[in-house]
Parts: structure tokens; sequence; C-alpha cells
């Protein structure tokens, strides 16, 4: 969260340090005096509406210092705010915000003023869907959504005033600390690098996301705010190093989101001279699990997840569902003081979260090894799972949301490597015979179901048949070793 203990901070360092710098953002420097003047402002705007106690109400995820203000004063009112990505498509934000039961969707502009559109209910959307309680969040996250329509996850309050405890005691944070955010607000990251941080009345430089892969505009951020505290995927890494410079004010570099790769890790350490490097592993349901204390100078062979955090219990299970006593490989489960209780969707929950030894788990649906001296190592995903960009991404539901075209036949999405996402997404399509559909048409209609991560970054469109094995299923083997070669050719 965003609980109201984080309001209650965050207004009382408007008090206490006005004139501290809470957010940088592009040319702007906004103090906690103007931070908690901007809440004040839209928490008058927001109260005119008339809600009832405890509505939900849809804050599309923009990383400006206006959104953020307008996310601790619907905290502040008692409200609950789903916060989708902003890049998402129409018809999903719209199912999404149907499926939460959100009465309107709010704004907020450059001066701080409130935009405000009620969100018409449709009958029978909810059904299935739990209501959000406000008295136990205020904030609702949402996974991946490669389908479209993501799961949305409430973040417990209590979970993350825990987990803000947890962070600071762990990494020794001070009201003096400058963290670069790098990833989008909708990201269960912003729970660390920006909510903590704002609730430690600490200083925040958000990475404006249309820039965000502009390896000069990063490093320029980086070196004119001296930050102290960088948490991203491996691809910010390389895009801040890309420049040949080194970021001596940095006390923690926090490695998440993907395999860190070991030509870049051997970069690291020059261009973070005076950091201590950790690797951290979670999910949106579990938050942050796992950490490992990196020393890059040792570094030999594959980086381990670590060890569970401080309160976290980890299981790995056999095939068939029993807990491993010793060393072995099998499936993760998780149980985390930071986890949410369940996604909205009840029909889901019995799938994921179950109770054993007096604790309730989260099936990660990872693959994990446990070694002797109880360092766990990360194999691999039990399902269709890729990370693009450091975002989970279900390439089975991409092909499904592709396939329901109506002018579509078929359809194979296959990940391919990229310098800079890690994994890109190539779809392989069939048209129906005597459709008329172009690449570019397709990739529109993508963009209004899919977040931008999920849309494939090229398409073949063909009249043929997909590839086939000898048992008749789409050969995917066979797709992306063709690719790879052209793209090697």
């Amino acid at each position: 969260m965003p609980s109201p203990f984080l309001t209650e901070t965050v207004v009382a360092h408007g008090d206490e340090r006005p004139h501290h710098i809470a957010l940088h953002f592009n040319d702007q420097a906004v103090t906690y005096g103007r931070l908690a003047d901007l809440t004040l402002g839209l928490r008058g705007h927001l109260s005119q509406l008339n809600l009832p106690a405890g509505s939900t109400v849809c804050v599309p995820a923009h990383k400006t210092p206006q959104t953020i203000a307008l996310l601790l004063a619907v905290f502040q009112e008692g409200h609950i705010a789903l916060a989708p990505s902003p890049d998402l498509g129409s018809d999903a934000l719209q199912r999404l915000a149907h499926q939460a039961r959100v009465s309107h969707l709010l704004t907020a502009t450059a001066d701080g003023a409130l935009t405000a559109t009620p969100v018409r209910a449709e009958e029978g959307a909810a059904e299935g869907f739990a209501v959000a309680d406000p008295e136990r969040t205020r904030l609702l996250l949402t996974t991946s959504g490669s389908t479209g329509t993501p799961k949305i996850v409430p973040i417990e309050t209590a979970g993350f005033d825990a987990f803000a405890d947890w962070a600071v005691d762990e990494f020794a944070l001070t009201p003096d600390e400058t963290a670069l955010s790098y990833a989008p607000l909708n990201f269960d990251l912003a729970l660390l690098d920006i909510w903590t941080f704002l609730r430690l009345g600490a200083s925040v430089v958000l990475v404006e996301q249309q820039r965000a892969t502009d390896p000069a505009y990063l490093a320029g951020l980086a070196a004119r705010h001296r930050v102290s505290f960088v948490q991203g995927v491996p691809m910010m890494y390389r895009l801040l190093l890309e420049q040949g410079g080194s970021f001596a004010s940095v006390r923690h570099a926090i490695f998440t989101g993907d395999r860190m790769p070991a030509d870049l890790l051997r970069r690291v350490a020059p261009g973070f001279p005076r950091a201590a490097f950790h690797n951290v592993f979670g999910c949106t349901e579990t938050n942050d699990s796992f950490i490992h204390h990196v020393d890059p100078n040792a570094f030999d062979g594959p980086m381990p997840i670590g060890l569970p955090i401080d309160g976290t219990d980890a299981l790995v299970v056999d095939a068939d569902g029993r807990p491993l006593a010793a060393a072995g490989t099998g499936e993760l489960l998780v149980s985390t003081p930071f986890q949410t209780g369940g996604y909205l969707r009840r029909d889901l929950n019995d799938a994921v979260f179950t109770q054993l030894e007096g604790r309730v788990f989260y099936r990660t649906g990872d693959i994990v090894t446990r070694t002797t001296d109880g360092l766990y190592f990360l194999e691999g995903r039990a399902d269709w799972h890729v990370k693009v960009r450091g975002v989970r991404t279900n390439l089975q539901e991409v092909e499904n949301v592709i396939a329901a075209h109506p002018d579509i036949a078929e359809a194979v999405v296959v990940p391919l490597p990229d310098p800079q996402a890690g994994v890109r997404l190539h779809a392989h399509v069939t048209r129906r015979r005597g459709s008329e559909l172009t690449s570019l048409r397709l990739r529109s209609h993508l963009g209004r179901q899919l977040p931008r991560h999920a849309i494939p970054a090229s398409v073949h469109l063909t009249a043929a048949p997909l590839p086939r094995t000898s048992t008749g299923k789409p050969d995917r083997n066979l797709i992306k070793q063709t690719l790879m070669k052209e793209n090697e050719a």
C-alpha cells in the first residue's frame, strides 16, 4: 500500500520536513510540503464526489507526482484504489473496472485538479469476484495480464507495513536516502522504491516511462541526483552502464525481475564501486520472499535466488505435491508476512493458495532446486510463462487472445532472446481463408486487448498452416529455431 500509517506519515513529513524533496520528476522537485498540499487538494475534490465509504475507484498508474498524490488522497479518504497499467487496452481496463466494482475512473491533471468519470456497472460482470475490504486493503494491483484481463491482487495494509519495516531494517535505510524508481508505478516494485521511501521521508527519483530505455537519460538522473538506492531488472543496469559511468553514491543495488547475466554482473562491480548487491526474488501475490547478497567479484555459475527472508517459509514439493524433506528439485511454495489474502476472483484461489503446516502457502509455479546448504536456485517455470522486460508473461494466453480475432485460424507465440528486453515475443499466425488482415491491423487490435509488454514485437502472417510435430501439435521449436537462424544470417 499503502496503508493508513503510510498516509499519516507522509502528511506528517509535510508538516515536519516541508522543504525536503519527496519526488524528482523531470525538472520538477516536489517537496513533502508540496506533496502534502497536492494530496489535500485532491482529497477535497474527491470528497465532493460523495462516494460511499470504502468505495473502489480506478486510478491508472501514470508515474507522476500528481498520480502519487491522488493515490494518497484515495487512501486518506478510506477508499480503495485499483491501480492498473496506464498502457492496458481499453477493453481490458473496462473489464477490470467492472470486476472490482469501480465507481469512478480518476486522473489528476498537471495542476492538481481531479478528473472523475463515472463507471457504469455492468450486470453480472462482477459475479464470482469478492468485494474488496477497505479494512484490509486500500490498494489493488494486478498481475501481468497476458490475457488482457489481469488478476486483481489486494495488497494487505498490514502486509505493506510489515514489508516496509523489513526493508528499512534490511537495507539500513534513512530519510537521507534517494531511490531511483525505474519500474512502472503499477508494479509491486513500487512498494519498496516509492511507497516505503515516502513513508520513511526519503527522496524518490521517478523515471519517466517513455524514456526508460534511454541510457543517457537514466545515467544522467542517477548521477545528477546522487541516488543511493537502485532497484531493477538486468536491462536497467545494462542501460545505466552503457555510458561507461560510475555511480559511487549508490549504497544498495537490487537485482530483481529476471536472471542477471554473468557478463553484465562482471561490469556491475566497477560501475557501483561502493554498493552492496542483492538479488531479490518474489511476485505480486507474496511480495519479496527471497534475498541473496551478491559478491560480483566472487561470482561463479548461476546466481541463486538465495534464502527466505525473515518471516518467510518456503517449501519445495514433488510432482505429487509432497514437501521434500531435504535437498531436491520441485515446485516452490512460499508463505510470507506480506502476501495477499487471495485474488478478487474467488475461483482462482483454491488452485494456488493452500494451507500446509499451519500456514497459507502460495504455489508460485516456479521450479527450484534447494541445495544441501539451504540455498535456492530458480530452474524455470512450470507453465508457459516467460519474462519480458522483467514482467511475467504467459505465452499460451497471448496466443488465445490472437486466436480469438475473427480473421485468425490459429497462432503460436514464441519467445526470442533480446539483448535489451531479455526476451521478445514473436507471433506466427495463420489467417483465415479470404482474410485481408495485415500485421499492422492485428497489432492495433492487440493494443486494445493486451498490456504493452505482451504485444508481440514481430508478427508473421501467412495463409499456410502452422508447421506441425509428428503428433500433430504446432511445432514451436521449429518456428523458434528458424527465426533464430534467420536473425543470425
